[in-house]
């Protein structure tokens, strides 16, 4: 009878271990995560950030899209030094399309006279690649004959400026010597810079 009592007794301990070792498998079943580990911190959120700062207006290869007319704000300005023989007007090109682009070699450059429309003459200078910041300028210089001739010449009206492979333009008005020296009509006086080449800074 007393071993009857300690094997019943035995049964009931083995089974009161099966039922917690049961219990235990299926809590971590329910949750596997280990007892000593802590959430992650960081990782993800640094990848979160980084994609959402990555490439707003740029090409496939991470270069910035060519700056559009409608982005740029033209202003021009004398920056002739007195005594010069050639005068100079500094274009301006300001960033307003919320975005970084590119200006690549030259633009378009028109003087509107009283004898008819003048086409600037490329300097033939390298033109380079310019990435213009939103927000930020970069200039490009007209240079011009100045009329010391004491003649009227031809009168300056206004200057049309087409930023490079744009084809809108945006007419100014002219603020430089208000005529150019008539010339013998063998080519245009008129030269005009690449981007960057009024040395004003961008």
């Amino acid at each position: 009878m007393r071993v009857n009592k300690l094997t019943i007794a035995a049964i009931a301990v083995v089974a009161g271990l099966s039922l917690t070792a049961c219990q235990n498998e299926e809590d971590i079943a329910a949750d596997p995560k280990p007892a000593n580990s802590s959430p992650a911190t960081g990782g993800d959120t640094d990848q979160d950030q980084e994609g959402t700062a990555a490439g707003t207006g740029s090409d496939e290869d991470g270069t910035a899209d060519a700056c559009r007319t409608d982005e740029l704000e033209v202003t021009a300005s004398d920056v002739t030094i007195e005594g010069d023989t050639v005068g100079t007007v500094a274009v301006e090109f300001t960033n307003g399309g919320g975005r970084d682009c590119t200006l690549t070699g030259y633009a378009g450059v028109d003087l509107k006279t009283n004898a008819g429309s003048l086409s600037a003459e490329r300097t033939g200078e390298e033109a380079p690649s310019v990435v213009l910041k939103d927000g930020k300028s970069v200039w490009f210089a007209v240079t011009y004959p100045v009329n010391d001739s004491g003649g009227s010449g031809a009168r300056i009206t206004g200057l049309v400026v087409t930023p490079p492979n744009e084809t809108k333009s945006v007419t100014l008005d002219w603020p430089g010597t208000g005529s150019l020296p008539v010339t013998d009509g063998s080519g245009t006086p008129v030269k005009v810079g690449p981007i960057g080449s009024a040395g004003q800074g961008g």
